[in-house]
């Protein structure tokens, strides 16, 4: 049942908040790892469990969070997440070693997974159909922008406090959101009450998904298939799929409705939603590390170049849900937001060594009206057709499928990054050597200006040459990442015809919605 006036934009805020907790805690603790390994006495590949383990826990319940709200009812799910959420960010904040810590960011991820999906379909039930489009561009404030405002937030944080207090923050604002629950949210029907349990289903989605998650963040680190237990993983993730789509299909009450894949808007819109995770994620996941590592930027600083693109992007959600309400037509919008990105990649692929704040801001501002235009049209498109209890099953599924896409964009990145960056060094080696008059001016002229300073020739050829390999490395990796800027960008065009492959809807996109 719609709701109207106070009532409906706390419900909203509610919302957007416990989506921003969750979302925030996917990146925030990315910046702290240095200190928590040395608090903790970790090396880093074990502290990277501390994100791995939640981004596991997180993509396992996406999925079957549409059957626990229909089950338990979406109130009460979504009330008991922020509970345990919240308790669960103290337990980490207070944890004394690094498995202690592990298992309460898996505790954290499971619940996460809870809040997304639940508070997306309770928005859509508060919101009349007829204003969906303005209900997906709210939300859609917490699900673009807290990915971005997290490493951020976590620098300010982990530099002027410690990095307990990347967790502590989460408990007032969990508690708020949970009495801001249970006072003002209505209860949902409980669709699935009564039903038996699908253990075997739950079995097989959590070992296949989770099993695909660590191969996604693990692999390139141990080197894809060279490693055992990255092959074994993958066999258990194809066998996994397998069974677990052959039991959802054959069974009366499944833990995910397959039958909800009949409507062309859905099943076309998870794999844009798809798509969006690889340009939202895969852009994030570059352009720090460009920063950091090339330019020399602080993780404060980069923080906050990303922010007037994040601003840019909060401020055209209402706009771009106003427009969806006005009958404005949702593939057109998606489109010119694909558009959009592109253009973004293209200004960033012909940085340099010398660009400075400055050559950022326009670049980012472009990628937040894009990203605006992109999330709440293809989210809009893939939820239009969906009743009832299938409301929460497709907002699990679809933010399952663009957290997937986030996983294979940042793994293909990595991936091709050290191909590339091996490719390219070559490429520079080529031109090092003593039949080239360029190289030989630039070395000359180097070591002469070290023996300038008091050092020997011998002295001044080894620095010569240090110095000769630094620039390689910097020219190599630059190559590489503005290929990878061009690489996303091309591969955002590729998608647009996708769009149009979801039906029009006269008058702009809507849906019905639970009665209550």
């Amino acid at each position: 049942m719609a709701e109207y006036g106070f009532r409906r934009w706390i419900i909203t805020f509610t919302v957007i908040t416990a989506a921003l907790l969750e979302l925030i805690d996917t990146t925030i603790v990315n910046v702290a790892l240095p200190k928590i390994m040395g608090n903790l006495g970790a090396t880093l590949e074990d502290a990277n469990w501390i994100v791995t383990g939640y981004a596991v826990a997180n993509v396992i319940i996406l999925p079957m969070s549409g059957w626990l709200g229909d089950r338990f009812g979406r109130k009460n799910y979504f009330l008991a997440s922020i509970l345990i959420f919240t308790v669960a960010s103290f337990l980490c904040g207070n944890a004394t070693s690094l498995s202690e810590l592990i298992a309460f960011r898996l505790l954290q991820g499971l619940a996460g997974g809870g809040l997304i999906s639940t508070g997306q379909a309770i928005l859509l039930e508060t919101w009349p159909p007829s204003e969906v489009g303005m209900a997906t561009a709210l939300f859609g404030l917490g699900a673009v922008v807290g990915p971005t405002v997290g490493p951020t937030l976590g620098g300010l944080i982990t530099d002027n406090l410690s990095w307990q207090w990347i967790f502590y923050v989460n408990i007032p604002v969990g508690a708020i959101a949970a009495f801001c629950v249970s006072t003002f949210v209505r209860e949902s029907p409980k669709y699935g009450q009564g039903k038996r349990v699908d253990w075997w289903g739950i079995f097989f989605l959590a070992l296949g998904v989770g099993a695909l998650q660590v191969v996604l963040e693990k692999g390139e680190d141990k080197d894809w298939f060279q490693t055992w237990w990255i092959t074994a993983l993958t066999f258990t993730t194809i066998i996994s799929a397998i069974c677990f789509v052959w039991r959802e299909v054959s069974i009366d009450f499944p833990v995910v409705n397959f039958k909800i894949l009949r409507h062309r808007s859905f099943s076309i819109g998870i794999f844009t939603s798809f798509a969006l995770g690889v340009a939202l994620y895969g852009s994030t996941f570059i352009f720090p590390v460009f920063c950091q590592n090339l330019l020399g930027f602080t993780a404060e600083q980069t923080g906050l170049i990303l922010l007037p693109g994040g601003l840019a992007t909060i401020a055209m959600m209402p706009f771009v849900g106003n427009m969806l309400k006005k009958g404005f037509p949702a593939q057109f919008l998606s489109a010119g937001g694909f558009i959009l990105f592109f253009i973004f990649c293209w200004m960033l692929y012909g940085s340099t060594l010398q660009s400075g704040t400055g050559d950022f801001f326009w670049p980012l501002i472009v990628r937040g009206i894009g990203m605006a235009i992109l999330f709440v049209p293809l989210t809009t498109l893939a939820i239009q057709s969906l009743r009832g209890p299938e409301i929460g099953q497709g907002t699990g599924l679809n933010n399952m499928m663009r957290q997937l896409g986030g996983s294979f964009g940042i793994a293909i990145m990595t991936t091709v990054i050290h191909i590339k960056s091996g490719v390219n060094r070559n490429i520079l080696l080529e031109n090092i050597n003593q039949y080239n008059p360029a190289y030989n001016e630039r070395n000359n002229n180097t070591i002469q200006n070290f023996v300038s300073q008091g050092f020997s020739m011998e002295q001044a050829r080894d620095m010569a040459h240090q110095a000769m390999e630094g620039i390689v490395n910097r020219q190599t990796m630059l190559t590489t990442y503005n290929g990878m800027y061009l690489l996303i960008g091309v591969f955002t065009l590729i998608c647009i015809p996708l769009i149009f492959l979801q039906p029009f809807k006269k008058g702009g996109p809507s849906m019905p919605v639970d009665a209550h």
